[in-house]
């Protein structure tokens, strides 16, 4: 049986991955697939492709096309979830920091640099015209523990993260969210080591195709709001909000997608340049 190994955020964006693996549906095909949870996101992720420790990523779309340009040898052979990710501006409950405009100039917590924490706080700080260069500064707290304890005791001022995975945080009364700042492009890709892309097409076809029929079908398994509040620790009425607000895709992303992406990520100064679609993406 061929062992396949793939990363993601613990998240419920990820539940379809769990379902389809507690059913058996790879072993089935002859596939042993492998998960694992990455606390530390999109950067770490990008680490494990690069040094072999995954085959297969689910990651977010801006941090996995920074990373292929840095050299990463994968591609993205999939859209995960179409929609964009609605990102939580978040501050410790007893900050004195009241709206997003009182962020400018200090500092962000990221999980580490090249992340989707790290380039969300650009994508903000552009969304609100400040100055890229002296008002954004940061400090690297590795996942959301970390981020729990840099604000609370006061080493960065502000963090931004998926805003319902933060809700029970904030309910808590350890976070305070005074923004949001949606992703302008679909949030998650599927994004696969060239090598084994060459070597393991089928498979990785396999893979795609199970995931797939259960993604399309996601929203009508019977109770599936309250199987994601529960094992997520969330509260039910979220969970609907969230859900009705999601969707999946089975497609590639397209050309005009990525092309927005790093024109966004030119003007902001994280790519040093723009690439051809054709050396982001493999079409299964």
């Amino acid at each position: 049986m061929k062992q396949v190994n793939i990363g993601g955020v613990p998240e419920h964006f990820n539940l379809a991955w769990y379902l389809t693996l507690k059913d058996g549906e790879y072993k089935e095909q002859g596939i042993n697939l492998r998960w694992q949870d990455y606390y530390g996101g999109t950067g770490a992720m990008c680490k494990g492709l690069r040094n072999g420790d995954i085959d297969i990523a689910v990651i977010l779309t801006e941090g996995i096309i920074k990373d292929i340009i840095d050299g990463n040898p994968s591609k993205i052979v999939q859209t995960f979830v179409q929609t964009p990710l609605n990102w939580g501006i978040h501050v410790a409950n007893d900050s004195k920091y009241q709206t997003i405009e009182d962020l400018k100039g200090t500092k962000a917590a990221i999980s580490r640099y090249g992340s989707g924490s790290h380039l969300m706080a650009y994508i903000n700080a552009e969304n609100n015209n400040w100055d890229l260069e002296k008002d954004l500064n940061f400090e690297v707290i590795k996942n959301l523990d970390g981020a729990v304890e840099g604000l609370t005791n006061g080493v960065a001022d502000y963090f931004l993260w998926e805003k319902f995975t933060t809700k029970p945080i904030v309910d808590d009364g350890v976070f305070r969210r005074i923004g949001n700042c949606p992703s302008p492009w679909p949030c998650f890709v599927i994004a696969v080591r060239e090598e084994f892309i060459e070597h393991h097409a089928e498979d990785l076809k396999t893979i795609l195709n199970i995931i797939n029929n259960t993604t399309e079908d996601f929203k009508n398994i019977p109770s599936i709001d309250k199987t994601i509040a529960n094992r997520y620790e969330q509260k039910l009425d979220d969970v609907q909000e969230w859900l009705s607000i999601t969707e999946w895709s089975q497609e590639l992303i397209d050309k005009k997608t990525v092309m927005n992406v790093q024109k966004e990520l030119f003007a902001l100064n994280i790519i040093p340049e723009i690439v051809e679609y054709e050396s982001l993406i493999y079409k299964i």
